[in-house]
């Protein structure tokens, strides 16, 4: 018997304590102080408050010129910039041959980069890759998402408007899968509509996949079903981890067909299956003993995700595993990542939200597991990681 759907609505917040009001008040009275054009004159002039001041002055100017930045690194991932300058520094003569641009222009472009740490100015008016600039040397699936968040830009030129729902966001086209309210189902939508995110999914599937592989052993298991699971890229990521395990993965029709070509290419044709269907209508295939959800509920509401966790346990024997692996809201370090950008982002796809480690918990409760256990990450950022049991029903 699965659990009813008011078992997800989190429990009222406990009393406030008094070291919490405490520093309330602290923070109230502060930002008072802060306010104040005389305090911020002050503060400024004063020697044992001015590197504060300067701190947070510089902290505000980079949220206001933020987009300013991630154009530049837009127009060097465009220009191939860091991957020209893989092989050791370069003038700006060579710059500007390369990449096409007058020698002035690629100056300044350069002079940006470095000052964001993506170039290090080197001596002799030439440039190299800086300490931000390096890790993207080859990184296919980085350059995938940067290029992508052009589409995003896009639709938060106006973030009001967004916010009342004044304006269509061209990134709900981009996803089709999101528009629960579509005239015909998911499940028909033709190759050309879902190559575009495929693609992208699968460039930025090995960021979340090695976070995954680090924290989790899949040689424990038997058999393997990656619901939503794109072109396969994960399923290929965790077969050379576990090379006694079979792989299935579910996606829409045309999805599991570049699926199922992609995993033939790997080699992995003779132990895998990709099968097609809409998840949040069609029964799931059984016979895996754990399932993976990669980044795939936060693409949806409450209800469709407890509708997805519940068809995941009938799926399931009852000790199989499921695990759940995404960017969560929430994470200490990482806030503005999950409530600030993926709060907008998934605004602007038009369904979906970040969730808290403990929302998403609940959720998996809900629908038939516990206890559900947070695993640790190396990098946080790119994902969360939760897995739980199958509970006796």
């Amino acid at each position: 018997m699965t659990a009813p759907v008011t078992a997800i609505i989190p429990p009222r917040a406990a009393p406030v304590g008094w070291l919490a009001q405490w520093r309330e008040r602290w923070r109230d009275w502060r930002n008072r102080q802060v306010a104040d054009p005389a305090f911020q004159r002050r503060a400024a002039a004063f020697a044992l408050t001015r590197p504060v001041v300067r701190r947070q002055a510089g902290e505000l100017f980079d949220l206001m010129a933020g987009f300013v930045y991630t154009q530049v690194l837009l127009a060097c991932v465009r220009l191939h910039l860091f991957d020209r300058l893989a092989g050791g520094p370069r003038t700006l003569g060579e710059i500007a041959q390369l990449t096409g641009l007058p020698v002035a222009m690629a100056e300044r472009l350069c002079a940006a980069a470095a000052a964001l740490e993506l170039l290090d100015a080197r001596s002799g008016g030439r440039y190299a890759l800086g300490r931000l600039g390096a890790p993207l040397v080859g990184n296919t699936g980085l350059h995938a998402m940067i290029e992508h968040h052009a589409t995003l830009y896009a639709d938060l030129a106006d973030p009001v408007a967004l916010l009342r729902g004044d304006r269509q966001a061209a990134m709900a086209g981009y996803w089709p899968y999101a528009a629960v309210d579509a005239a015909a189902p998911v499940s028909a939508l033709s190759p050309e509509r879902v190559a575009e995110y495929s693609r992208l999914m699968s460039a930025s599937q090995p960021l979340v996949a090695q976070e995954v592989l680090a924290a989790y052993d899949f040689r424990a298991h038997t058999r393997l079903l990656d619901v939503g699971g794109g072109e396969g890229r994960f399923l290929a990521a965790v077969a050379a981890q576990a090379p006694a395990l079979q792989l299935m993965l579910f996606d829409l029709p045309a999805v599991a067909d570049r699926a199922h070509a992609q995993l033939a290419a790997c080699g992995l044709g003779g132990r895998s299956q990709a099968l097609g269907g809409d998840f949040f209508n069609d029964e799931l295939p059984r016979g895996a003993d754990i399932v993976s959800l990669i980044r795939v509920a936060f693409d949806h509401p409450d209800d469709r995700v407890l509708r997805l966790l519940r068809a995941v346990r009938r799926a399931l024997p009852d000790d199989g595993t499921v695990l759940l692996a995404e960017p969560m809201a929430g994470v200490t370090g990482a806030e503005a990542m999950g409530d600030a950008y993926f709060g907008f982002y998934l605004l602007a796809m038009g369904h979906g939200r970040p969730r808290t480690a403990a929302e998403l918990s609940a959720l998996m409760e809900a629908a038939g597991f516990g206890p559900v256990r947070q695993l640790k990450l190396n990098l946080p950022l790119q994902t969360g990681l939760l897995v739980a049991r199958c509970r006796s029903v």
